[in-house]
């Protein structure tokens, strides 16, 4: 099975290399902020679409979508 990608509405995080799309035993699809390991100013999960974060950096390369 292939890793979910991180759909268009979830903001600036379908672009971000620090977010890691989850989906749960039901089939939600939750994105996962990989700078809330080391900050906890950053949220583990945050609510979307995010519009504006100060951790964001674009994947290289970046996703498909």
């Amino acid at each position: 099975m292939s890793a979910p990608v991180v759909p268009q509405p979830a903001g600036l995080c379908a672009r971000c290399r620090h977010g890691r799309a989850l989906r749960s035993d039901r089939g939600s699809l939750f994105v996962l902020c990989g700078l809330a390991a080391s900050d906890a100013s950053f949220p583990k999960y945050p609510p979307l679409p995010v519009l504006a974060c100060r951790g964001f950096e674009t994947s290289s390369p970046p996703r498909e979508i």
